[in-house]
């Protein structure tokens, strides 16, 4: 079975160059690895999303849950202001 090709843009950002990545090919992550294969092609991989790892870690980090704490912080979100609607710009 054949590897789906599609053509796209190169564009400039910056000093750098960015390429639009097709839908078909979207990556599930927001880093990658970008390497030239033995025939000086592009070659990305993408590189696993562990923000749920770090984020469990930084939890385990801080040890007990403080229950008054966390019924300060809801109680102040109760309170707060709600959203403004405002036009668009």
């Amino acid at each position: 079975m054949a590897s789906p090709v599609s053509t796209t843009r190169v564009f400039n950002n910056g000093n750098s160059q960015a390429v639009r990545i097709p839908a078909e090919f979207r990556l599930n992550t927001d880093r990658v690895q970008i390497s030239r294969n033995e025939h000086g092609h592009l070659v990305i991989h993408p590189i696993p999303a562990e923000r749920g790892q770090a984020l469990l870690q930084a939890l385990q980090a801080l040890g007990e849950v403080d229950v008054q704490f966390i019924a300060a912080l809801e109680a102040e979100q109760e309170n707060s202001q709600p959203m403004q609607d405002r036009e668009a710009l």
